[in-house]
């Protein structure tokens, strides 16, 4: 059975950091797309960053640019975002995905919260 599991959310101030990981058991992830994506209360999941299988590219939507970071160790089978300068606005459920098939994943975590007062 696969599994991705998500932990290293929480609650931080604005301008605070957390790191987010993501452990995959069940099957390998190396060779494929692995990315990260939230959910704020009452709107639609959206794209945050993805990492080739590689590592060597790096994708961001641009509300985090600069502030966000996604990487990978295909030997622990785990993706990890550090999170710097934190907004109230990237308060959400955090989530990654693994193998992208078409526009979406076909495996996804279960989530977790983080919260940035302001």
């Amino acid at each position: 059975q696969v599994q991705l599991v998500e932990s290293g959310g929480g609650l931080t101030q604005a301008g605070g950091s957390l790191g987010l990981s993501c452990a995959a058991s069940g099957r390998t992830f190396s060779g494929h797309t692995m990315a990260w994506f939230r959910q704020a209360p009452g709107k639609e999941r959206e794209y945050v960053a993805s990492i080739t299988w590689t590592g060597r590219t790096t994708y961001y939507t641009d509300s985090v640019k600069g502030r966000f970071t996604i990487s990978r160790d295909n030997a622990k089978n785990a993706v990890y975002l550090q999170m710097d300068s934190l907004k109230p606005e990237d308060t959400a459920v955090y989530f990654c995905a693994a193998e992208r098939s078409g526009n979406t994943y076909k495996y996804w975590g279960q989530g977790t919260q983080v919260t940035v007062s302001s």
